[in-house]
């Protein structure tokens, strides 16, 4: 959430920022009432705690000179049922401007455009050329019905729409993209591997923004009293490793990976790409995460977007590099990177990585914080996350880039060595 002495003290400015960069009306009288009536009430809340520690005391000097202390005690036991009163609506107000500010998205860095929609996105780079094909080009959806591949009716018959099952060879490519990456991350990009839960609680989800918020578009489990949420990308559980945590600045930056289903309920999406493996319900990353001192964070994001692109330079896939508008940047970000690779089946290209600095929206929600030496106080980190990439769309980008005009799929040079040194699958 955004600094809370922006809600206080500069809510006006703030306002005016999230109307012109997000499109965002932030409630500035609800705002201002309930932070008066918190004011007023908390004054009001410590006066009381102060009358009845003094009243306390009196009873105790009283009872010592053997005076009748019916009168003060009846003085304390009134305070403490106002004091109780007070306390309970404080609470209460609290709470509901907490739920307004979790509902506040984060503000844009000033090097951010401005902009309502993906129309409005700047593209920073392009490399690598898309092939010439001397045949007719296949999406990889029919690439994949053509060997039985992909196939989405066992998927569906199984799950319901937007599953969809993969088999032999292409299974074993798409094992060989994941085992590529981490390997990638761990060895030359200075990644340290873990494995996380795929089922978190509710402060996991409202830690890195996705509750309140975003429920509809997350799958969750109930067993007795206890509900749990399937991870719609494993920033979650990386990211909440800190939570509530005091990170040793020895430690920083913090750099982690971790390959995971990642489930999503992609209520929002309109029936796009309802076909094929671009969006699907169930899907396969590599994620990375990095918990940083809020003064490296911007070069931080900037080696992990490196970091993802290094994927795609080597798998050989042309790609270009965006800089998201203030209008089609995610909740939580100051600042995106998307990645878009060249789908030659769709003749253009196509996002396969977003790589967000959040800053310390997340942090405060999750109160983690390092201790930063120059002043030896606590403070919240920077947290970062990006797909290190995704890798069904990974698969995809290598079907269409690398196949022939028999069916087949050329496997890149990087991946031989986990295919058994296969050159081609067919």
């Amino acid at each position: 959430m955004l600094d809370p002495v922006l809600l206080r003290g500069q809510l006006a400015e703030t306002a005016a920022r999230l109307k012109a960069t997000r499109g965002y009306e932030l409630d500035v009288a609800a705002i201002e009432r309930l932070e008066s009536e918190r004011k007023q009430l908390q004054g009001r809340t410590q006066e009381l705690q102060n009358l009845r520690n003094t009243r306390s005391k009196a009873i105790g000097q009283a009872k010592a000179k053997g005076e009748d202390v019916a009168p003060l005690m009846a003085e304390v036991a009134a305070i403490g049922d106002e004091l109780k009163v007070s306390e309970l609506r404080l609470e209460v107000l609290r709470s509901d401007i907490d739920a307004i500010a979790q509902g506040v998205p984060n503000i844009p860095h000033p090097s951010v455009p401005v902009g309502k929609d993906e129309g409005d996105n700047v593209e920073l780079k392009k490399v690598g050329t898309p092939r010439t094909f001397d045949f007719e080009v296949r999406d990889h959806i029919a690439l994949g019905e053509r060997h039985r591949w992909l196939d989405a009716e066992a998927g569906a018959k199984l799950s319901g729409s937007r599953f969809t099952v993969i088999r032999g060879q292409l299974a074993r490519l798409h094992r060989a993209l994941a085992q590529f990456m981490l390997d990638l991350h761990t060895s030359q990009h200075g990644y340290t591997e873990v494995n996380t839960p795929l089922l978190v609680n509710a402060d996991s989800m409202l830690g890195t923004g996705q509750l309140p918020k975003f429920e509809e578009d997350l799958f969750s489990t109930t067993v007795g009293d206890s509900k749990r949420y399937l991870i719609p990308t494993s920033e979650v559980s990386l990211t909440n490793l800190v939570r509530d945590e005091i990170v040793d600045d020895a430690h920083m930056p913090m750099l982690m990976t971790a390959h995971t289903p990642c489930f999503r309920a992609e209520a929002g999406s309109g029936g796009k790409d309802v076909r094929g493996m671009i969006r699907q319900h169930q899907f396969e990353k590599v994620e990375l995460v990095a918990i940083a001192r809020p003064d490296e964070s911007y070069e931080v994001h900037e080696k992990m977007t490196l970091a993802a692109e290094a994927v795609l330079e080597k798998l050989g896939l042309p790609y270009r590099r965006l800089l998201l508008c203030t209008g089609d940047m995610g909740f939580g970000a100051t600042k995106t990177h998307d990645l878009e690779v060249w789908l030659p089946g769709q003749g253009m290209y196509r996002e396969i990585s977003s790589i967000s600095n959040c800053e310390a929206f997340q942090a405060r929600r999750m109160q983690a914080r390092w201790r930063n030496p120059a002043t030896g106080k606590p403070e919240p980190v920077h947290t970062l996350n990006g797909s290190g990439v995704a890798v069904g769309r990974a698969l995809v980008a290598v079907m269409e880039n690398y196949q022939n005009a028999d069916g087949s799929i050329t496997v890149p040079d990087v991946l031989r060595p986990y295919m058994g040194g296969l050159e081609r699958i067919a």
